[in-house]
């Protein structure tokens, strides 16, 4: 069996025990899930593992705002905050020996976890509040 095809294999697994209505089409490692008007991006990794992974922002005047909420939010969750091409985005990823279980826990918490960090996008939006006053409290290292 290919690589690829235990990928798109563990993705299948992955949408079954969510529950997801749909199927990746034929050879996809990811898809696209839309849930409560949000797109949740699934890929199965060469690894085994399952990456679950959700825009926040593009918005680059919003990174900084969004990164002062960083601190607070790993004490109360496992999904983390990165920035690349796509924008600010939120992922989390479940362990190679995750079943189904595991993967519905999974996207269960995630899901949370994005509707949290959207609000916080939504509330930044088109405010330079955060720019204009600074931070009440910062945590360093």
């Amino acid at each position: 069996m290919t690589e690829t095809v235990r990928q798109k294999n563990r993705l299948d697994a992955f949408l079954t025990s969510v529950g997801y209505p749909e199927r990746a089409p034929g050879g996809a490692v990811s898809f696209a899930l839309r849930v409560d008007d949000m797109e949740v991006l699934a890929e199965a990794k060469p690894d085994g593992r399952i990456v679950l992974s959700y825009v926040v922002s593009e918005d680059e005047s919003a990174f900084p705002a969004l990164a002062g909420f960083v601190a607070g939010r790993m004490l109360r969750e496992d999904a983390v905050l990165s920035c690349d091409a796509r924008g600010a985005f939120l992922w989390q990823d479940a362990p190679v020996d995750a079943d189904a279980h595991d993967w519905t826990r999974l996207f269960e918490t995630f899901a949370d976890s994005c509707d949290w960090w959207r609000e916080r996008a939504e509330g930044l939006r088109g405010s330079d509040v955060f720019a204009a006053s600074g931070p009440e409290m910062v945590i360093r290292p």
